[in-house]
């Protein structure tokens, strides 16, 4: 490869107008750094060998910038983009869609230093910069992202105008950039508030729309929960029109889980209960039953690709689109796959299913044969020795409360009989294992009884009132269903660990267990900060990225916009763009009618010529002045040409570190014609 690249040659002589395209070799660090920080956010989602290479490719062109070499033959460049490109296809199986588009688009990048060699294919690369920018928020829309977008925008536009504008300081540079995007600020809020809310995000979703879980899936074995509490990740956030209930009545209702196997619990899928309704032509409703007073409240769920909305125990009245299954789960029509909105009023205090079929009672009994013997026995011998379910529940919490139960993140493994293990063996477990403990117990025993996995507790921010639950909220509890009663939540943690529930998952583990750090509260400077940070996040995903068509109403209304409708929007939006480009213009004629300092210095300096005798228009140029100068006033032509030469240099030349050296001597040029006045004029 070194052979390609020469010594360069002599510059052959440019025909009219070409010297116009030249590039200036100083240029090439700006564009290449252009290059580095559009295209280097995409290498974490990029194949790794296309990385290296643009990795290599970049180095290998500063490398020829601080040698003075050649660059590549053209040839050899047409060679590797056909190469890059079919590699690219081969690993994507195709050249259209996201990631394959994106991949042609940072390889394109790669490459286009390597025939950077005058202005036109250095504004190429600019604009290929200003158009890759745009493809992030594919990937990611989170704050950080939108600071590096925005940081890139300024090293974007301070490139091009030192292309055009010559060499300045840096800090010129970065200074004109931003005062650029800054004029484009006001159309972009009239875009933003008033353009008409498209559903969803105008190219798909963005990656990490998929990337939040809440981490609760159709199955639970002992275990899979725990893993969850290593996750300081917010699951969702909640705002009460009123004050927040106490925590102990916090519970999010999630999958409940019907079936066991012997080792796992499994949820009925929607699929399983659609095929059931088809089959028996009924569908059970699920009733609820309110007693005192109702909460109301909105919901952002982050993405998890499920179809729970995770309501408070118990929802009465659900969002548009969601359901209430037979087992009061609260779900959407399809999964929940980027972060959405919902309104509910759900009741603390409820009855639920009084009355219930015999079928749904029959499969709240059902457990594989032959497995845990001495549950079984100990159950029996409950049922012999009570009269009713709410006995028997308390029979078995007695055990978890009085008995050497420890509540931990670290449990051993159990064997095949995992509930005798645990009940008469290790007795250490996390919540699953003391609400999969409770329920075969109560089934063993005729008690019909059910596992629900969702979130237990959640914290309010202070900065922005929302009550924020977080991955290391996962729980599970228990439902027991009794005649005239309905199914009543029972928590078995409670009776072990009952700090679990009234002050978190940080007070219930022992001292030598810990907690991911955006999950503890003991540290104060670091839980403020989680504060500030989460408040921020909210904020933007809320007014930004939450920024729907309802949202958008909502906000018109309250700025006086009566029943806005897309044709009223767009008549405004056309209106106050217009507006806003009146007043760019009229103060941009403004500033044009006001002279540069380099201006009014020459103007005064005319003025002065004047005086003694020279005659000037105010359309005649310095060079033109200088003549006449020369032939009227010839003492004074030298200080004149001068004069002239600097404010040609300020007025027509190149921007440059020279410009403070001819604005000083055109001042002193100044100077010294007016004591030359001065001096005529004290003359006889």
């Amino acid at each position: 490869m070194i052979a390609f690249f020469k010594k360069r040659r002599p510059a052959r002589p440019q025909k009219t107008g070409v010297a116009n395209n030249a590039l200036d070799a100083d240029t090439i660090p700006w564009l290449l750094a252009c290059a580095l920080v559009t295209a280097a956010p995409h290498a974490g989602h990029l194949p790794f060998w296309l990385s290296l290479l643009g990795a290599a490719v970049w180095l290998g062109r500063l490398w020829l910038w601080h040698c003075h070499a050649a660059l590549p033959k053209r040839w050899l460049l047409a060679t590797l983009t056909l190469i890059g490109t079919f590699a690219i296809a081969y690993a994507h199986h195709t050249l259209f869609g996201r990631d394959a588009g994106v991949a042609l688009l940072f390889f394109f990048m790669t490459l286009k230093p390597m025939e950077i060699r005058n202005r036109r294919d250095a504004l190429v690369l600019i604009m290929l910069g200003y158009f890759l920018l745009l493809t992030h928020y594919l990937f990611s829309e989170t704050i950080p992202v939108g600071l590096w977008l925005l940081l890139s925008a300024v090293l974007l536009t301070a490139t091009l105008i030192r292309l055009y504008g010559g060499r300045q300081p840096v800090t010129a540079l970065l200074r004109q950039a931003v005062i650029l995007l800054l004029q484009a600020v006001p159309f972009m809020l009239i875009l933003f508030v008033l353009f008409p809310r498209i559903e969803g995000p105008l190219w798909g979703l963005p990656q990490d729309a998929h990337a939040g879980r809440t981490g609760l899936s159709n199955s639970m074995s002992p275990g899979s929960l725990s893993s969850l509490i290593q996750s300081g990740e917010i699951a969702f956030r909640v705002q009460f029109d009123t004050a927040p209930p106490d925590r102990r009545r916090l519970y999010w209702r999630g999958p409940v889980l019907i079936d066991y196997d012997g080792k796992t619990w499994h949820a009925r899928s929607y699929a399983t209960y659609a095929a059931h309704a088809r089959r028996t032509g009924e569908a059970p409703e699920a009733r609820v039953e309110a007693h005192g007073g109702l909460l109301r409240y909105t919901s952002t769920l982050e993405a998890h690709n499920q179809r729970w909305l995770l309501a408070l125990d118990m929802p009465v009245e659900l969002p548009e689109n969601a359901r209430l299954s037979r087992y009061f789960e609260t779900t959407a029509r399809r999964p929940i796959s980027q972060r959405q909105r919902f309104s509910f009023v759900s009741a603390t205090e409820f009855s639920a299913n009084r009355e219930e079929r015999q079928a749904t009672q029959k499969e709240a009994l059902r457990l594989p044969a032959d497995i845990n013997p001495q549950a079984r026995v100990l159950a029996a011998t409950w049922k012999a020795q009570m009269e009713s379910p709410e006995q028997i529940s308390a029979a078995a919490l007695h055990m978890f409360r009085s008995e050497a139960f420890f509540y931990t993140l670290k449990p051993p493994l159990l064997g095949e009989n995992a509930i005798d293990d645990f009940l008469f063996g290790s007795r250490r477990g996390f919540c699953e294992h003391y609400a999969a403990a409770y329920v075969f117990l109560m089934r063993a025993a005729g008690v019909p009884a059910r596992i629900v996995a969702g979130y237990q507790g959640g914290e309010v921010n202070p900065l922005d009132g929302y009550l924020v639950v977080r991955q290391s909220d996962a729980h599970a509890w228990a439902e027991i269903w009794v005649a005239g009663k309905g199914w009543l939540r029972v928590d078995p943690t409670f009776a072990v660990a009952p700090s679990r529930i009234e002050s978190g998952i940080a007070a219930a583990l022992p001292e030598n267990e810990a907690l991911p750090g955006l999950a503890r509260t003991d540290i104060g400077w670091l839980l403020r900060l989680r504060y500030r940070w989460e408040a921020l996040n909210n904020a933007w995903d809320q007014w930004v990225l939450g920024y729907n068509a309802l949202r958008q109403q909502e906000l018109l209304t309250r700025l006086g916009f009566r029943q806005p409708d897309w044709q009223y929007m767009m008549t405004a939006l056309t209106a106050l763009c217009c507006a806003t480009l009146l007043v760019g213009v009229l103060w941009a004629l403004r500033r044009r009618r006001l002279a540069s300092p380099a201006q009014r210095l020459w103007q005064r300096y005319c003025r002065r010529l004047h005086a003694l005798g020279v005659e000037y228009a105010d359309w005649e140029g310095p060079l033109a002045l200088t003549e006449r100068t020369a032939r009227t006033a010839p003492p004074l032509a030298a200080l004149t040409r001068q004069a002239a030469a600097s404010y040609a240099e300020l007025r027509y030349g190149p921007c440059g570190e020279g410009q403070s050296a001819h604005l000083v001597n055109l001042k002193r040029c100044l100077r010294q014609l007016e004591r030359m006045q001065r001096h005529h004029a004290t003359e006889p």
